[in-house]
């Protein structure tokens, strides 16, 4: 993916997930949700890979399959030199430790009858051996880490705000010093003010631990300015992938071009020189997407190629790759 001697963290190769259809009384299987189909890419340790685009095109579903969450239909991750596409019981638990996950909704993904103490230390009393007090006093320094007050530890999640559950979800997933982070939306379910807090956490995180980030999000403008690189997905597929500014001021396909013209622009005065790109119709069902490229029935510029055959990934700059006939 990137012409560079340095070995990547997480190297992901021809990546599928397709959820199987079935029907009728004896559930015979009538098809399949091609969620993700035949994906690669690279994150370097220590940088932000962004992923995004609209609902439904498989990013999140992206994030489950390289942390091993869904048992992958084929394909090949490699995490830390190590091929776990294929690992199962004692060996997929032996590597959990080194990757963790955010979840979106902070309220949903913890535990109502479980105190902020015991959510935290759940993995280490799971992967660690440890004793009552290590425990607390490691559950301590990541409240410390995470900007929550100790004294906090005996309360519920229902006593926080969406913020603070948001950070209770952050120190559970830096409980057992993970190499790598999936953020699956980790902004999306919070109040405009708390998101620039959270963002700014991950980041101060990332500086002081050395985490590496696939950071999953709606928000192409947060996207910007968090991410090293950003990857952009449509039904299941990469269309484009560059470095941020260059992918932010030089976007190749249309349907980056697309996404982008639609981010508010923080000047008004400004705001009425973009040219805003209107897609028609609605996103094909993953279930039997178009031939061809998938994006030829809401592109602008499609030609007959388009229709017939999907184009090939290729490198088309420094760093940047793209899917498109249309791209020179």
């Amino acid at each position: 993916m990137l012409d560079s001697a340095e070995e990547p963290l997480v190297r992901v190769r021809d990546l599928k997930m397709h959820f199987p259809i079935y029907k009728g009384l004896m559930k015979r299987q009538v098809g399949a949700v091609k969620a993700v189909d035949g994906i690669s890419f690279d994150i370097f340790e220590g940088e932000t890979l962004g992923l995004v685009g609209e609902s439904g095109c498989g990013k999140s579903t992206v994030g489950r399959c390289v942390l091993r969450l869904y048992d992958i239909l084929s394909g090949s991750v490699v995490l830390d030199g190590q091929e776990i596409a294929d690992l199962n019981g004692p060996d997929l638990r032996a590597k959990r430790p080194e990757m963790q996950m955010i979840f979106q909704d902070p309220q949903a993904c913890l535990n109502p009858r479980m105190t902020v103490g015991s959510i935290i230390s759940e993995p280490l009393f799971e992967h660690k051996k440890m004793t009552k007090e290590e425990r607390r006093s490691k559950v301590a320094e990541l409240m410390d880490a995470v900007g929550l007050a100790r004294r906090f530890a005996d309360r519920y999640p229902h006593e926080f705000s969406g913020g603070q559950r948001q950070r209770i979800g952050i120190a559970r997933a830096l409980a057992l010093n993970p190499k790598f982070i999936v953020c699956d939306e980790p902004i999306a379910a919070l109040d405009v003010s708390i998101q620039a807090q959270v963002v700014n956490l991950l980041e101060d995180l990332q500086d002081k631990l050395g985490l590496t980030y696939l950071f999953i999000s709606h928000d192409l403008s947060m996207v910007r300015h968090l991410a090293d690189r950003v990857a952009v997905m449509y039904l299941g597929r990469f269309v484009e992938l560059a470095p941020s500014e260059t992918l932010y001021t030089n976007p190749q396909h249309p349907y980056t071009q697309a996404l982008l013209s639609a981010v508010p622009h923080p000047d008004p005065a400004q705001a009425g020189g973009v040219d805003r790109i209107i897609l028609k119709g609605d996103v094909p069902s993953p279930a039997a997407p178009p031939t061809g490229c998938t994006f030829h029935t809401r592109c602008p510029r499609a030609i007959d190629i388009c229709k017939k055959d999907a184009p090939e990934w290729r490198q088309i700059g420094d760093g940047h790759f793209g899917a498109c006939h249309l791209i020179d």
